[in-house]
Formats: structure tokens, sequence, C-alpha cells
């Protein structure tokens, strides 16, 4: 976890630098939500760390690629899946929309 390292990040709201380590390697980032980099950062620590649990390799480029990787894949199948059509949502909408032209129309008739 990148909070759970040697030093705690910092953060500087006047110029917007988030200090933090990913891997025990420190950066120094800028952004305006110090808070959102934390997470992202931490985020990041997490995968690469699992990655070095699960594999041999000591060669921290080779652990970053690896863990972008699995990055990459979580937001590739969360895309496909939020792109992709529900049937069942898709149905539900034109039963509401049949329901709300039967509602619109019966108001017509006695309005």
């Amino acid at each position: 976890m990148a909070t759970a390292t040697k030093q705690p990040p910092t953060k500087d709201a006047a110029n917007g630098n988030v200090r933090v380590e990913i891997f025990d390697q420190v950066y120094n980032l800028r952004g305006s939500d110090a808070d959102y980099i934390l997470k992202l950062a931490e985020y990041v620590d997490g995968k690469m760390r699992a990655v070095s649990e699960q594999t041999a390799t000591v060669d921290s480029v080779r652990l970053a690629v690896l863990a972008a990787l699995n990055i990459a894949d979580e937001y590739h199948l969360l895309k496909r899946r939020l792109e992709s059509p529900r049937p069942e949502l898709t149905q539900r909408a034109h039963q509401l929309a049949s329901a709300l032209d039967e509602v619109l129309q019966d108001t017509r008739r006695t309005g």
C-alpha cells in the first residue's frame, strides 16, 4: 500500500504536490485532487505487490509492466461490461415506456 511505507505520503495543497511511495520508490506527483492521487498510488502499489507475490522476478520495471497489464485488463473488462447491451434493462425500459404511454393516453381522454 502506498501509504504503508517508511515515509507517509505528504500533500502540499498550495502547489498541488503529493509525495507518494509506490513499491518502495518515492514519487512527487502533481494534481488538483491530492486524495485521489493518493488513492491511485495505493491501488498501483497494491497491484505491484500482488504481482510480485505471484512471480519470481525482482525487476521493478517488469513488475510495473505486469501490474499495468492487470490494471488494463480490469479496465477493459469493465468497459466491455458497461458498453454491452443489457437485454433485461432494454426490456424494462420498453415496459416503462409502454406504461407511461398508457398513462398519458388515459390523461388525455379524461383531461
